[in-house]
C-alpha cells in the first residue's frame, strides 16, 4: 500500500459504513444512523481533501467515491420509503435519475466518444438537497421532531432538483452527441 491509496481506502471504508448504517436504521436506531451518516460524510471531506491536496488523484478514486456516495444514498433513500418515512414517489425519482444518468453516460461513452462525467452544478445542489433531506429526516426521528413544512419543502426541493438535473444532462449529452454527428459528417 502506498500513502496515495489513502483515500481510495476512505472511500472503501465508506462503502463498508452502508452496512452499519442500513443496519442500524432498519432498527429505527436513527440517533446512531444519524452519527453514522455524519462519519461517512466526514470521511468524504477526507478522501476528496487528501486526494485533492497532495495529489493523489486516480482513476479508482474516480470510480470508488461517486460509488461510495450512491450506495449509501441510494440505500438511504430505499429504507426511508420502505419504512414510509420518505414518500416513494421520491426514492422511484431519486433512483430513476441515477439510472438514466448512468445508462446515458455508458451510451454517450460508447456510442459517442469519450466521455469525461463533470458534475453539473444543478446536480451537485441535488446532491446537496437529498443528503439534507436525509439528515434532517435522521434528526425529526431520532433527535428532535422538525416542523412538518420543513421537511415537505425539502422533499419539494429535492423532487425539483431531481426533475431538473436529470433532463440538464439529457439535454447537454444530447445536444453534445448531435454537435459530434454532424461534425463527422461536415470532417
Amino acid at each position: 500500500m502506498k500513502t496515495r491509496d489513502i483515500p481510495n481506502l476512505i472511500s472503501f471504508f465508506r462503502i463498508v459504513l452502508t452496512v452499519p448504517i442500513i443496519w442500524a436504521m432498519l432498527q429505527q436506531r436513527y440517533d446512531l444512523t444519524l452519527g453514522l451518516f455524519f462519519v461517512a460524510g466526514v470521511s468524504d471531506g477526507l478522501d476528496g481533501f487528501l486526494a485533492k491536496h497532495y495529489g493523489w488523484q486516480s482513476r479508482m478514486g474516480a470510480l470508488l467515491d461517486p460509488i461510495a456516495d450512491k450506495a449509501l444514498l441510494v440505500s438511504c433513500y430505499l429504507v426511508l420509503g420502505w419504512q414510509g418515512v420518505m414518500p416513494l414517489w421520491l426514492v422511484v425519482a431519486v433512483i430513476l435519475r441515477d439510472v438514466l444518468i448512468f445508462f446515458g453516460a455508458l451510451l454517450y461513452h460508447y456510442k459517442v466518444e469519450y466521455l469525461e462525467a463533470d458534475p453539473t452544478l444543478l446536480s451537485k445542489l441535488n446532491t446537496v438537497l437529498q443528503i439534507m433531506l436525509v439528515v434532517f429526516l435522521l434528526w425529526h426521528l431520532g433527535v428532535l421532531a422538525l416542523p412538518q413544512w420543513l421537511l415537505n419543502s425539502l422533499i419539494f426541493a429535492v423532487a425539483l432538483s431531481t426533475l431538473f438535473s436529470g433532463a440538464q444532462y439529457i439535454w447537454i449529452w444530447g445536444r453534445r452527441a448531435i454537435q459530434h454527428k454532424s461534425g463527422q459528417k461536415h470532417g
